[in-house]
């Protein structure tokens, strides 16, 4: 009862008036960074239960095996257990997963199908090693566990392959009806209420791309096969969401031409349960970005002005935009309407070089150095697949080596807190649906010693952990201003705390969806 009182309370006063945000950091770690090793570390939020941190050592050096050592804080940072892994020289970290109760490592030898997959407890640390044979020597893309099994996804000769490898027996099973030609493996999803394993792959067979759903049960048969044709909408990708045990719910986004670049989103509602004479599909939706409210608030006023003038002109005159954005699609987050969509939008940044030879160019080499990230958006649906609301998150200036996602989002209440890190800091906005209830601000971190600063900082990364709070992670290096001694460099991770409350007397609230131009932000570029 106390529950329900304190979320009525908190809801009214969202609706009440504005809110004042705060970024309160309190606690850091700091672990030193080795220059003569290959070291990589890996944070793994646990929600409540606390965080796994993994630092992953290796010797430029020697021929010393790779050590793994894993490292359980709670929400306090205070250490737990620590629990160290050494794996033979012949194998190669390949990828992890995490389920409600384990870690998983999968590692695989050189040049053949020989693997080992490591389970961490994530109680108390205890781990345990499964080895077996693939029966193909595979390129692995992909990696799931469901109870007992695990599930490798991946390519032999260009064909994708899917299979299953049993802890009971470390026996190898190939899934039926996926290696073949011309077919590109897109997702593999686990249900582990139905204990059901999803395949998700395109393919395109004379200018018409398909997408194909292929679900198997846990023991590896095939149970059903959806196909959704693509002869005017293409689907890039596909995430599932179960809503009940009749029906899940399938998102993601579209093209118009068999491209990887995005023309909208869609929504569709899947039968669970095969019916003789009824398809799976009950309905599907697709939603141009031209049809979002808030997509385009990314842009500068005068550029948005120009765009919403040209969607406006063209749909007078009966024809269709074409976008080209490459997105990267979020899992589902379930809400008690239905489900949000969280997807960033980015594109591959390149970099040239001139070879100058004899007076005159030689070459010009393009290579890419990474991705550029221009905003993120978000979607509400309800539980029929109809769009609700939607709402975005202009990101400015933000580049990453890797493809993941940078912006993090976790709620309170009825408010959803969007943040990415950038330079040491944290970019934030607090949302209500298709309402802006704080715009965009940077907050700064933890400070250190009055005597200390951070001269650098790369590879931040951000994750949403529980409760409004988040974890700040990632390298720097920090000098001394009363010390010669060069900069100490250390991997991080700091813990802070999203705070937002009520404040009536600030008229800075304001919907998007009532904004004909977009505001000028804290850290954005007019």
């Amino acid at each position: 009862m106390l529950k329900r009182l304190a979320i009525g309370l908190w809801c009214w006063l969202l609706m009440a008036g504005p809110v004042l945000a705060q970024l309160e950091p309190s606690v850091r770690l700091e672990f030193p960074v080795n220059q003569n090793t290959d070291e990589s570390f890996d944070v793994t939020p646990l929600g409540q239960r606390g965080v796994l941190l993994t630092v992953r050592q290796g010797d430029y050096y020697t021929s010393e095996p790779t050590k793994f050592s894993f490292k359980r804080y709670d929400i306090d940072l205070k250490p737990l257990w620590s629990n160290d892994y050494k794996i033979d020289n012949y194998y190669d970290a390949v990828r992890s997963c995490r389920t409600e109760h384990y870690l998983y490592w999968l590692f695989k030898e050189h040049d053949n199908s020989k693997i080992s997959v490591l389970r961490v407890n994530l109680h108390d640390g205890a781990m345990e090693t499964f080895r077996g044979d693939l029966v193909t020597p595979m390129d692995i893309f992909h990696f799931k566990v469901l109870d007992n099994i695990a599930y490798l996804g991946g390519y032999y000769r260009n064909r994708p392959v899917v299979v299953s490898f049993s802890f009971f027996d470390l026996t190898s099973k190939v899934l039926p009806g996926i290696y073949t030609n011309h077919i590109q493996l897109n997702n593999i999803e686990v249900d582990e209420e139905r204990r059901l394993v999803h395949v998700m792959t395109d393919a395109t067979h004379q200018r018409n791309c398909e997408f194909t759903i292929r679900t198997f049960s846990y023991d590896g048969k095939l149970v059903r096969t959806v196909n959704l044709d693509g002869n005017t909408h293409s689907l890039i990708s596909g995430k599932l969401l179960p809503l009940n045990d009749e029906e899940s719910l399938l998102v993601g986004n579209y093209s118009t031409d068999c491209t990887p670049y995005s023309q909208g989103v869609y929504i569709s509602r899947i039968r669970n349960h095969e019916t003789p004479g009824v398809s799976p599909i009950e309905d599907i939706r697709y939603i141009d970005f031209s049809e979002l409210k808030n997509f385009f608030n990314y842009m500068k006023p005068r550029r948005q002005q120009k765009m919403l003038d040209k969607l406006a002109r063209r749909k007078d005159q009966g024809k269709d935009t074409k976008f080209r954005y490459r997105l990267l699609v979020h899992d589902l987050v379930p809400t008690d309407e239905g489900l949000m969509l969280i997807a960033e939008v980015y594109y591959p940044q390149y970099r040239g070089t001139l070879y100058p030879y004899m007076g005159s160019v030689r070459s010009f080499d393009r290579y890419q150095e990474g991705y550029r990230y221009t905003h993120a958006f978000l979607c509400g649906f309800d539980k029929k697949g109809r769009l609700l609301w939607d709402n975005s998150l202009p990101i400015s200036d933000l580049t990453s080596y890797d493809l993941h996602p940078m912006v993090q989002v976790t709620r309170e209440g009825s408010a959803t807190i969007l943040a990415y890190p950038k330079e040491g800091e944290i970019n934030a906005e607090v949302i209500q649906g298709g309402k802006v209830l704080r715009e965009r601000e940077n907050f700064s971190m933890k400070k250190l010693s009055e005597t200390e600063k951070v001269v650098y900082s790369e590879s931040d990364q951000l994750e949403a952990w529980y409760d409004g709070h988040f974890l700040a992670c990632g390298f720097q290096k920090i000098s001394n201003d009363k010390s010669s001694a060069p900069p100490r460099e250390v991997f991080y991770m700091n813990k802070l705390k999203f705070s937002i409350k009520s404040l009536s007397e600030n008229p800075s609230s304001r919907s998007a969806e009532d904004v004909e131009s977009p505001k000028k932000t804290s850290g954005s570029k007019q």
